[in-house]
């Protein structure tokens, strides 16, 4: 009993060390692989992705059209 005691509190005192890297108004979390409907559009750093559920991005990202130039502001 005392051994699992004594396990339960350094499982305890670990969890409350590890900090987690927040990012994207801390709804996501820096990780080097997204989970499954993750989703990540920027990079907490080098190495880490920041991961985001797909109900907390509120834009869509679409192909953009490559035979138009940046500077075109001809209406279609």
């Amino acid at each position: 009993m005392k051994l699992f005691l004594l396990v339960l509190t350094v499982s305890l005192v670990l969890a409350q060390v590890t900090s987690v890297m927040k990012c994207w108004g801390k709804s996501g979390r820096c990780r080097t692989t997204c989970k499954n409907g993750e989703v990540f559009h920027i990079l907490c750093n080098v190495e880490t992705k920041c991961c985001v559920q797909q109900k907390y991005v509120h834009f869509r990202v679409e192909a953009s059209n490559t035979t138009r130039s940046l500077g075109s502001t001809s209406a279609d």
